[in-house]
């Protein structure tokens, strides 16, 4: 895998793009995904967030730091105990249908408790869990990784509603068109609730931290730290805010337009860029050859 500073970036994308372009593949479909940036209370009076490293072995962005989260579950789309902002409120905001944007919104919470043992949820619409350590959570955390359990039946079984409330809305970014592994994925901002921590034992993860969002977005220019695009820029975003109030209470101003990479072809180098993000731009090689070589068929002039 090369980088660009702290960058991802597959080495497989330019042999992508070219095929794509000479029409020999067809873009994937992405599938819909949450993350959440979780927040605390810093240094200094400032903001911490959290974050994994990904396990060199994952097939997407091995290595990379990240936030929690992950794909949406069908059964996302299920009735789920709810309390704060509705399904239809939360499409408006997401720009998607109703079922879609609950379902967006309960990978967020689902996906948080999975990878950093979090819940956004409580016992009634004004009151959040305080502790969610201990075997018999680890179990459900286990089942729900698994599959075994869905968050609907997770909630329920435990009477718990799912705290929309408790989210913000952040940023949205869809993977390139040449990536094998495409998500069309919603960020949000959540504190950490009072009383909780997050759990170092995600299966996805081999390295968990809280840091300043201005530390690490200097150990990935130095190249110390990889990041795929969105994780920096989100990072990045998060500067200007000196405590976690301040960031959840701006989150309805943000623009959560879809962040889509473009390609151009400019002679034999193909410009990639990342609208509103010109530090993400690279120029890579692109030479177009005639049709691929075919090599005969053992004995076909027998």
């Amino acid at each position: 895998m090369a980088t660009t500073n702290g960058q991802w970036y597959p080495p497989e994308w330019p042999d992508r793009i070219r095929r794509i372009a000479r029409g020999e593949l067809d873009p994937v479909t992405p599938r819909r995904a949450a993350t959440v940036l979780l927040l605390r209370a810093g240094a200094d009076d400032g903001i911490a967030v959290h974050m994994l490293r990904r396990r060199a072995s994952m097939a997407f962005a091995g290595g990379a730091f990240a936030y929690p989260g992950g794909s949406v579950d069908p059964r996302d789309e299920r009735d789920v105990p709810w309390a704060g902002p509705s399904p239809e409120e939360w499409a408006a905001r997401l720009g998607v249908e109703p079922a879609v944007a609950q379902a967006i919104v309960c990978a967020a919470v689902r996906e948080t408790f999975e990878e950093a043992g979090v819940l956004l949820a409580g016992p009634a619409p004004a009151t959040v869990v305080a502790d969610t350590t201990g075997p018999e959570w680890a179990a459900d955390r286990s089942a729900l990784v698994s599959h075994e359990l869905s968050f609907g039946d997770f909630l329920e079984r435990r009477g718990l509603l799912l705290r929309s409330d408790l989210l913000g809305g952040w940023a949205r970014w869809i993977t390139p068109e040449f990536e094998p592994r495409r998500y069309d994925t919603w960020f949000f901002v959540a504190a950490l609730p009072e009383g909780q921590r997050t759990c170092d034992d995600s299966t996805e993860a081999d390295l968990a931290v809280w840091t300043a969002p201005a530390e690490a977005a200097a150990g990935y220019d130095r190249g110390e730290l990889l990041m795929m695009p969105p994780t920096i820029a989100t990072l990045r975003s998060l500067l200007p805010f000196g405590s976690v109030a301040g960031a959840l209470a701006a989150a309805g101003e943000q623009d959560l337009t879809p962040v889509l990479a473009r390609v151009e072809l400019r002679g034999e180098e193909i410009v990639l860029s990342w609208p509103g993000h010109e530090e993400f731009t690279k120029n890579l090689p692109f030479r177009l050859p005639g049709p691929p070589h075919i090599p005969a068929t053992p004995g076909a002039d027998a």
